[in-house]
């Protein structure tokens, strides 16, 4: 199949890469544009690992007040150049994690940073319920882990379904960005107030 100039330029609005990156996959997938979407985003999330070892110093802080001006977000999402920090669709990133937060109201950001006091109590928490059912001891461990993924979906906000896109997390939608804009993007820190909560 004869690979058309149109088809690239297709292939590129829809997955951001380059129009050789884009020929390329459109003739290697047979001109099947759902595939060759595919190929690059493999293709982009696979050197998207390798860009989020390079240091995120740049970037913004988006501040994010809800409609009732009950619940406000500041968010630091950082990213390696000056560059891509005043790229409207990465302010628009921000804004979206922003409004996750407030939403979904997180805890942490990564599960590398729960309190290990608050892992070990959860996980206290959660054996006793399952001792409770009277489970035998094998069909216990097999229950924790499925219990500790919903735990980390509940209190991490890369874990979290995104809310604009429940089959995505928003730690996906962070690799997509890095494969996106070519940098290393980092949800720095966060933090989310409510009015009338405790400090």
């Amino acid at each position: 199949m004869a690979i058309t100039p149109e088809m690239v330029k297709d292939l590129r609005e829809k997955t951001g890469c380059g129009m050789m990156d884009c020929k390329k996959a459109l003739a290697e997938t047979g001109g099947d544009m759902a595939k060759a979407a595919d190929h690059l985003r493999k293709k982009g999330l696979a050197s998207a690992a390798k860009k989020a070892e390079r240091v995120a110093a740049e970037g913004i802080i988006e501040a994010y007040i809800h409609l009732n001006s009950k619940i406000g977000v500041m968010l630091e999402l950082n990213c390696e150049t000056d560059f891509v920090a005043r790229n409207p669709e990465f302010r628009e990133l921000a804004r979206d994690i922003a409004m996750q937060i407030c939403a979904a109201c997180p805890m942490y950001v990564s599960r590398e940073q729960v309190a290990p006091s608050h892992l070990e109590h959860e996980i206290e928490i959660l054996k006793s319920q399952s001792k409770t059912e009277g489970k035998p001891e094998h069909i216990i461990e097999k229950m924790m882990a499925g219990r500790l993924e919903k735990f980390y979906g509940e209190v991490c906000l890369t874990d979290q379904a995104y809310i604009k896109d429940q089959e995505k997390k928003i730690g996906d939608l962070i690799k997509e960005k890095i494969a996106k804009f070519g940098e290393n993007i980092v949800i720095k820190r966060f933090t989310r107030y409510q009015v009338g909560e405790k400090s």
